[in-house]
């Protein structure tokens, strides 16, 4: 995974915009992630990064040549404000429709007030996508990960995300809740069974985004289509779960 490093000034982690697959693109930034979804009657931005980030995903959008104002949808993977600070503001910007899995929706309010409760199995539909959620709980409670398909050179390609794998929250000192640690277990299992050949780091050491990016940039070839590293990424994240164990004994 990629190795990550200090930032101490946010233009520091800007990230040049890019497409990763079909209609997916990435806009930023090495803080956390967010990904943007063009389904032809509107965008939908997955997670908006901190408040003093969102100039760079803005301009990421109109880089790639995008409109702000078309996003239609902000979906939250969970209420951590370096995924979830900018997008009250966005989605002032825009008029967009917010939305958090359940068990998030009280502490994210100190960011926004959702417009949307994920639930398990709850779909989105605009355009040419349809997204599926799964609750996956454990780095915080309301936890979301999600999955949909996108199309390129007439292959189609199933799209998932783990909206929450960091282990920092299951140390003791850290507990986002009760009971994390069971969920957490509960939710890489749940989510091994999903097939995946496009994967979304929630940050881009998650999935290699950068060195993965350049690879695309400068030879065409696309490694973000891999059907391993999904349950590459469930196995890591297990691993240092257990590392996390280890270290209270």
């Amino acid at each position: 995974m990629f190795e990550r490093r200090k930032i101490v000034n946010p233009w520091e982690g800007r990230i040049e915009p890019f497409k990763i697959i079909g209609n997916v693109y990435f806009i930023g930034t090495f803080q956390s992630s967010s990904h943007l979804i063009d389904t032809g009657d509107g965008l939908i931005l997955i997670d908006t990064g901190y408040s003093n980030v969102m100039y760079l995903l803005i301009n990421s959008i109109y880089a790639l040549g995008f409109n702000p104002k078309d996003i239609k949808y902000i979906i939250n993977t969970h209420w951590h404000r370096d995924h979830t600070e900018g997008t009250a503001s966005i989605a002032e910007l825009s008029g967009a429709k917010t939305l958090i899995g359940k068990g998030d929706f009280e502490k994210v309010k100190q960011y926004f007030v959702a417009d949307i409760i994920i639930k398990d199995g709850d779909t989105l539909s605009l355009g040419n996508t349809t997204i599926r959620f799964a609750e996956t709980p454990g780095h915080t409670e309301g936890t979301i990960s999600l999955f949909f398909d996108t199309e390129e050179d007439g292959k189609v390609y199933r799209v998932g995300t783990f909206g929450g794998a960091g282990a920092n929250t299951l140390a003791s000192q850290w507990f986002d809740y009760d009971n994390c640690r069971v969920d957490y277990v509960k939710s890489l299992n749940k989510l091994r069974k999903e097939k995946v050949a496009v994967f979304l780091g929630n940050h881009v050491w998650n999935n290699d985004t950068l060195n993965k990016a350049n690879i695309l940039r400068n030879t065409g070839e696309n490694k973000f289509i891999d059907d391993k590293i999904w349950c590459d990424f469930l196995d890591f994240c297990e691993k240092r779960f257990n590392e996390v164990i280890e270290s209270e004994k």
